[in-house]
This record gives C-alpha cells, structure tokens and sequence, in this order.
C-alpha cells in the first residue's frame, strides 16, 4: 500500500504526462496496408473456381452461378476469421481485404453480405428482334 505523500506525488505526475491511450470513438485510427479487415468481393474477376470456398477454414464464403460466366457471393462475417486466406488463394484476385474493422452490429442476420453479380452490359444496344422489325420487306 502507498503511502498518501506518495499517492499525491504520482497523481501529480500523471496529471502532466500525455494519456498513453486514443480517443477511439472520436479519433479514427489509420489502418496498416496490409490490415485484414472486412472482405470486399469484385464479381467481374471471379471465374467461379470456389477456391475460396475450399480454403475457408470457417466456412464463411458462398459463391452462386446468377448467369453465363457470373457469380455473387455472400460472406458470413460473423463466422468469419478474417485469416484473409481466401484472398490468398483467388486465382483472379476477385478477393480482397479492406481496413474496415468496426463490424459490430446489434442484428446477427446484418452480417450477412451478398455481393450481387454485376448486370450484363450489352456490346449492342439495338436488341436483335427490334433489327428485323426495321429492314424494308
């Protein structure tokens, strides 16, 4: 037990020192480039190999076929580890690590995320049953 001349000495002390911690909800706090934070997904570049899938070790990750050559994915970010070995493994880099880190939710079902497939966008935009109602007879 200190004794209280001691006590007012060390409070003294302390009261010009600079805090040793942050004001976290005030102060936002930048991220390392190499944070494994939330998981971002690029539907363009994923070929559906479900690598992903298979290296999960909590498996968090879902890839569904929507189409010809297109795939969404849904991540369970509340299973999730965020070991970023998805991301390691992507062939075509479809999979990413974001600095997001402030998940916290009060609803379980809103840590779900489904990145929807990207909508075809045509080369042409004269759809071919309009191009036979144009030609003469």
């Amino acid at each position: 037990m200190m004794r209280p001349g001691k006590m007012v000495c060390e409070v003294l002390k302390s009261i010009l020192r600079k805090p040793a911690t942050i004001f976290y909800p005030f102060v936002r706090v930048e991220m390392p480039p190499r944070f494994r934070g939330k998981i971002a997904f690029t539907s363009a570049n994923c070929i559906g190999c479900k690598m992903c899938m298979r290296d999960c070790p909590a498996n968090a990750i879902t890839i569904n076929k929507v189409g010809e050559k297109r795939f969404e994915a849904v991540f369970d970010n509340d299973r999730c580890i965020f070991c970023a070995q998805c991301v390691d493994t992507c062939p075509k880099k479809a999979l990413a690590s974001t600095p997001e880190y402030e998940l916290a939710v009060l609803d379980r079902s809103q840590l779900k995320t489904t990145f929807h497939a990207e909508p075809v966008t045509s080369a042409d935009p004269v759809p071919p049953a309009d191009k036979a109602q144009d030609r003469p007879a």
